[in-house]
């Protein structure tokens, strides 16, 4: 559970990942909550794409990610077909 405060600043679906896809991370925003639906996926923070067998792997029975790093550098892709992402993004209150 978050100890902070947080701050809603917007909600993103994501329903195609057949490719490397980043976020669409709303101005401010310093955490999102992220939860994979449909089938597993793979991310990378680091600058490079991930494929449908290399990055973080993520199933659907995975707890929601909570990722306070860089958003914008989050590239996400389906391991098979029909993956959806669902993303709420925050700032945390000071």
């Amino acid at each position: 559970m978050i100890a902070q405060r947080l701050v809603p600043l917007g909600y993103q679906q994501i329903g195609t990942l057949t490719g490397a896809t980043g976020l669409t991370v709303p101005s401010g925003a310093t955490l999102a909550i992220i939860s994979a639906e449909g089938t597993a996926v793979r991310w990378r923070d680091d600058g490079v794409a991930p494929t449908a067998a290399i990055g973080v792997p993520m199933a659907i029975t995975d707890s929601p990610l909570q990722y306070s790093g860089t958003l914008a550098a989050l590239k996400f892709i389906e391991q098979t077909a029909s993956a959806k992402l669902n993303v709420a993004y925050y700032r945390v209150a000071g």
